[in-house]
């Protein structure tokens, strides 16, 4: 890994999960960590319950896109999250590579659609508090807006 790790975050449609999980890092690590999402199938839009639940807690993904995932977005990333890609996720020898079972925030209303971007934050925490040893990231601290 570089000085600057770098997470690919990675989903059927590239939509919900990955961009929620894009937003949580970015919000949390800053510039400490280089953020990319990508989808084997891309949707035409990110899911809008995904970008209200994501705004309840003071991180706009408004902006983000979905992404054709493609061979060199894996091999330019240190880590590779899925999301149940399933198959369609290259692998590339000396990646670090984890599953993450979530479940599919599309057609979910807010409620469970919040639940889910809660489990993806607490994911992120322990994903940047290994890549950076940083336990700042953690509930209350200055700079952490509550879920």
């Amino acid at each position: 890994m570089s000085d600057t790790p770098s997470v690919l975050f990675v989903c059927v449609h590239n939509a919900g999960r990955s961009q929620m999980a894009a937003g949580w890092l970015t919000h949390l690590a800053g510039d400490r960590v280089e953020v990319r999402s990508a989808g084997s199938a891309p949707a035409e839009t990110v899911n809008p319950v995904a970008v209200a639940a994501m705004a309840e807690v003071g991180v706009d993904i408004t902006d983000q896109r979905p992404k054709i995932l493609t061979p060199e977005a894996v091999q330019a990333s240190d880590v590779v999250v899925t999301m149940g890609c399933g198959d369609a996720c290259p692998f590339f020898p000396g990646k670090r590579y984890e599953d993450w079972k979530l479940e599919d925030p599309a057609g979910q209303g807010i409620e469970a659609v919040r639940a889910i971007r809660d489990e993806i934050r607490d994911r992120i925490e322990k994903l940047v508090a290994d890549l950076l040893g940083d336990a700042d990231t953690r509930e209350g601290r200055p700079g952490v807006t509550a879920g």
